[in-house]
């Protein structure tokens, strides 16, 4: 009875198996696969570590990987390559320590006196090249308009072919405000008796002078010191002049020479 009863148990469940459409065969290989399933940490796991190799690869093509820090605990997780930068002491010097430097290596557009100041200051504007010389005096006037250039012309006056003009001509009606092309010391302000009329002279230093004429009126004095681009005069047609303009001149040594290779 025990026996027949356990068989009969056994073969009435077996229909029950049957009857989902499943063998006993089939059942046991679906608990064999969902055994083998992972579950969801280690599924995260296996994309963690997907990611971490994707990132190497990445790295070792040169692209930069962005990679976003917690919050919290940020200085304990600071790698010691960065701690050790902070921690890093200031440098300093020593009260005796003497720093120099060459002012010609910042002297620029920002600071064109320093420029024009170290280059005199070693030698004499006669020995400034063309090249170290340009740039190097600002202009008189805000706006330049060249109107009888420097050299041999035709005197507008007599007419004559061979008169040597002695600066650069620029056109400006009279009353227009006439700056100093670069600091230094006023060492002639008045009347010029042969032919510049009312004219400023200005001392760069070592051998270059920069001078003003025709003006209608100066507001400097002999031995005043000015700076770069400061209202030294008005322009004017005082002297031998035909009409308002500035005439402009650089002197080198006493000898005049063309303005705009300064300019």
């Amino acid at each position: 009875m025990t026996q027949q009863a356990a068989t009969g148990r056994r073969r009435a469940e077996a229909p029950a198996a049957q009857a989902h459409g499943l063998r006993p065969r089939d059942a046991a290989r679906r608990g064999r696969r969902a055994a083998a399933r992972p579950g969801p940490v280690r599924q995260l796991a296996e994309i963690a570590g997907v990611g971490q190799k994707a990132g190497v690869a990445l790295a070792a093509t040169g692209l930069v990987l962005t990679v976003t820090l917690p919050t919290a605990g940020t200085e304990a997780a600071m790698s010691p390559a960065v701690a050790d930068t902070a921690q890093q002491p200031e440098v300093t010097a020593s009260g005796e320590a003497v720093v120099a430097f060459s002012r010609t290596s910042v002297g620029s557009q920002v600071d064109p006196d320093g420029r024009l100041k170290q280059l005199l200051s070693v030698q004499s504007a006669g020995g400034v090249s063309p090249a170290q010389a340009k740039h190097t005096l600002g202009a008189p006037l805000d706006s330049m308009v060249a109107s009888s250039p420097f050299g041999y012309r035709v005197s507008p006056l007599s007419g004559w072919a061979g008169e040597f003009h002695r600066g650069q001509d620029f056109a400006a009606q009279c009353g227009t405000a006439v700056k100093a092309a670069a600091s230094g010391t006023v060492t002639f302000a008045g009347w010029h008796p042969y032919g510049g009329g009312n004219r400023v002279v200005i001392d760069h230093g070592n051998g270059l002078e920069t001078t003003y004429n025709h003006l209608s009126s100066a507001s400097v004095s002999v031995g005043q010191k000015v700076e770069r681009g400061a209202l030294i005069a008005l322009s004017g047609t005082s002297g031998a002049s035909t009409g308002c303009h500035l005439h402009f001149e650089v002197m080198v040594n006493g000898e005049v020479v063309d303005p705009n290779g300064w300019l």
